[in-house]
């Protein structure tokens, strides 16, 4: 059955529908129960106690929200690589409905896998105490936040871009200490982010001859990306529809308003910025349909594309009062290590095979490696941009590469910034190895990664089981029964 309705179907009518969204959305509510007993709860806080749901973070409770997490995890990952198998079955409505309908359960949910949203209201706190966030911590004002808060963070400065600080403001201003109300506005803050990515994502695919279903299916509803923003939750779930609208805006021709846009998009998070240089020739592409381009087309549009973003971000600068001291606050991303990107790979290995011979610290390793991956990164982006200055479609493929080089090659690397390019890589129709290769790596992230914000990569048992099911997604996504589990249960039957 498939939906040709003008009309976006009901959540009702969707469910009776499509049963593999039934089974994702049903993950969803398993997956935000468990988060009540293995995620990262508030400190020094009764809500839990006071609903009687206390028993759930201790005991037997505990290990019955483990089970109800990742079963639900397990439904999500299942209803996703079925729903992407057979791509003809669900039409772009019904997905773009299936997107909302599994991320309702989770602005309920105890954050999960990150408590990087604790940092956001310790920042803002701070900032609403008279602070100032880009040179005074957290720790400044103390209160459950900050109890809830990572505490390696409760002394750093903010890193954030001021356009998000003023939001997290307006947060702490409406929810003050209350841990658990904070959480749930900062979801509904960042919600117009995932609406605008299901408005923009399917029209970018669409522009470049590419499948918007399939789009909706990669970008957004992944489980990895959808638990990690909303039940994380995660600025980078405002930041792609951000993004991904200011990119459509460009490619619809209206560049002024697109360059705003992704000015917008940067004064939530500085990477963004990487965006912005190839919307010169896009924008000098569209000007080639038209007529011949002169040097003062040139000079004109170059400038257009430094000044609009930049007037955007001093704006929002100059509401925010604090100067550019957010760059105080880039530096403390160094403390995040994990072997997810190139330099810090390489750290690891080294250290590991040196270890017969030599006894290097891993912290001196990445003191080298990391300078020579954002060296590299540097010359690649610039590499990458003169390389797509032919068409437009050049432009946006590599654009989509400046984005991949700067998740392999920076200081650090989480999943959710993968965001950044999976809103944009779905201009393109990409072969089944590549999205089976992004089923695999998200199968293996989600796991890898705890609801509780630790991280099982250095446990090989663990991290093993983690890559096989990863593979076992993976092939799923062509084959339909890769255990031949139909084939027992008949065996079985026929004994019977």
């Amino acid at each position: 059955m498939s939906f040709t309705s003008t009309r976006r179907p009901s959540p009702v009518r969707l469910l009776r529908a499509y049963p593999d969204s039934a089974v994702g959305l049903l993950g969803s509510v398993m997956l935000t129960v468990g988060s009540y007993g293995l995620a990262d709860v508030p400190r020094n806080d009764a809500t839990l106690e006071n609903l009687g749901l206390a028993p759930m973070t201790y005991g037997h409770g505990k290990t019955l929200a483990g089970i109800a997490f990742w079963l639900g995890a397990a439904l999500m990952m299942i209803a996703w690589v079925r729903i992407g198998r057979d791509r003809e079955s669900m039409s772009l409505r019904a997905t773009s409905t299936t997107v909302l309908v599994w991320a309702a359960p989770l602005m309920f949910a105890i954050p999960v896998f990150s408590r990087d949203v604790y940092a956001y209201l310790g920042q803002a706190a701070a900032l609403a105490g008279g602070f100032d966030p880009y040179n005074d911590g957290p720790a400044h004002v103390p209160g459950p936040i900050v109890d809830s808060m990572a505490q390696i963070w409760a002394p750093t400065t903010s890193p954030y871009s001021p356009a998000f600080m003023l939001l997290a403001r307006g947060v702490v201003a409406v929810t003050g200490q209350n841990v658990f109300a904070g959480v749930f506005v900062f979801r509904i803050v960042l919600l117009p982010g995932l609406l605008l990515a299901l408005w923009a994502v399917p029209r970018i695919a669409a522009h470049f001859g590419a499948s918007r279903r399939t789009g909706v299916w990669l970008a957004l509803l992944n489980p990895l990306l959808l638990v990690y923003l909303v039940g994380g939750p995660h600025g980078e779930m405002l930041l792609m529809g951000v993004l991904a609208a200011g990119v459509m805006l460009v490619l619809d021709g209206r560049h002024v308003w697109g360059l705003a846009v992704l000015g917008a998009a940067v004064s939530l998070k500085v990477t963004a910025g990487v965006m912005v240089p190839f919307v010169v020739w896009i924008w000098l592409d569209h000007l080639r349909r038209e007529r011949a381009v002169s040097t003062r087309d040139r000079i004109g549009v170059f400038a257009a594309t430094a000044a609009i973003p930049a007037a955007v971000f001093g704006a929002f600068t100059l509401i925010l009062g604090l100067g550019l001291g957010w760059l105080n606050g880039l530096a403390f991303a160094n403390r995040i290590i994990n072997p997810f990107t190139i330099p810090n790979l390489a750290a690891h290995l080294i250290s590991l095979l040196a270890a017969p011979f030599h006894t290097f610290n891993l912290h001196t390793v990445l003191g080298v490696t990391r300078p020579i991956g954002q060296a590299v990164m540097v010359v690649a982006l610039v590499w990458l941009w003169w390389r797509g200055r032919a068409t437009e479609r050049t432009a946006m493929m590599y654009m989509c590469w400046a984005m991949f080089a700067v998740l392999l090659l920076e200081p650090s690397t989480l999943p959710w910034y993968y965001t950044w390019v999976t809103v944009l890589v779905v201009a393109f129709t990409l072969p089944m190895w590549a999205r089976q290769v992004i089923v695999g790596v998200s199968v293996y992230l989600l796991i890898v990664f705890q609801p509780d914000d630790s991280i099982l990569f250095y446990k090989p048992v663990e991290s093993l089981i983690a890559v096989a099911l990863g593979v076992l997604a993976a092939v799923s996504l062509r084959r339909p029964d890769p255990l031949r589990l139909r084939r027992f249960d008949a065996l079985l039957r026929g004994r019977g």
